[in-house]
């Protein structure tokens, strides 16, 4: 049964010293051959310090002081737990524990801190409306550098938008781009929205953010990378070059696209032709034709042209 452990003193407090205000015991016996006690604490105040510190993960400036980001849902921590990505503290209902105890087994060894908490305190935690069950706080700026040279690299300027991040992020991984360069002004790479919208795949793509980008740009093109930008009005639709050689592809903001910093340095420039009257595409939508263009060149093999 539950028993309530919010007042500090209630003999739940005093018999097995709950220290953490705004919880419940909660006392489930389990039968291995004979009786076993287990005891699991559940939170279920929204004025526990744990869900204060969750939500200041919410935040660019929070995760930075923290050095932690925060993992939503059960696909993402899947995600984490397969590529052994450093976790630090989950907190689920006991409904998902219940549903997920392949998943539960799997990350509560690599964590520091494992708690049980009610639905409403879960929702507090979260920054989704309708958050699955769990949440997991997780080590900060673990993801592997990217190399140069790069195969097929992606450099973003002044990205804004985390759905956009994360979606170039998805998309990048599933057309075997092997490096991705962020510019510093660019929208916080560990976003909740970037890591959710990435489906998973921000843990396996290298990733460098606050990257000097003329900087990336000299060093691949001295070891024989093209750079190519993609630029509203170009000499070559996108389709036109050959992708096959080691390549790095610049991708500008939202509204204003490239740089003239980043332009002048391109090798090339390529457009996506539209239709009349359509001004341009949704920068994720133009990454993913020109990613899969290139896998299309280095699958099929048979040149540059369609």
């Amino acid at each position: 049964g539950l028993v309530d452990a919010l007042d500090s003193g209630s003999s739940v407090r005093k018999n097995f010293r709950v220290q953490v205000p705004g919880s419940a015991l909660k006392i489930v016996e389990t039968r291995h051959g004979a009786s076993l006690h287990t005891i699991e604490i559940m939170l279920t105040s929204t004025k526990n310090p744990l869900v204060k510190a969750i939500r200041k993960l919410h935040t660019a400036k929070g995760r930075r002081e923290e050095q932690l980001l925060l993992l939503e849902g059960t696909h993402l921590l899947a995600e984490a737990c397969a590529v052994n990505y450093p976790l630090v503290t989950l907190c689920c209902t006991p409904d998902w524990q219940q549903s997920h105890p392949q998943l539960w087994q799997d990350a509560t060894p690599h964590c520091q801190r494992v708690e049980l908490v009610s639905a409403s305190v879960l929702k507090a935690m979260a920054t989704t409306v309708q958050p699955d069950g769990v949440v997991v706080t997780a080590k900060s700026s673990f993801l592997a550098p990217p190399q140069i040279p790069c195969s097929l690299g992606l450099v973003l300027e002044t990205l804004q938008d985390p759905g956009n991040l994360g979606t170039i992020i998805r998309t990048a991984t599933a057309a075997g781009v092997d490096g991705l360069w962020l510019s510093p002004d660019s929208v916080d790479l560990e976003n909740p929205k970037v890591l959710r919208a990435s489906a998973g795949q921000w843990f396996r793509l290298p990733i460098s953010a606050n990257a000097n980008l003329s900087q990336v740009v000299r060093q691949s093109q001295a070891q024989g990378v093209q750079v190519v930008a993609t630029l509203p009005k170009a000499p070559l639709s996108y389709w036109e070059i050959d992708w096959r050689i080691p390549t790095l592809i610049l991708l500008g903001n939202e509204a204003a696209g490239l740089s003239s910093e980043l332009t002048v340095l391109a090798d090339q420039a390529v457009q996506i032709p539209l239709g009349q009257d359509v001004e341009s595409l949704n920068v994720a939508i133009a990454a993913a034709l020109i990613v899969y263009e290139a896998l299309r060149q280095r699958v099929g093999g048979t040149g540059n042209r369609l």
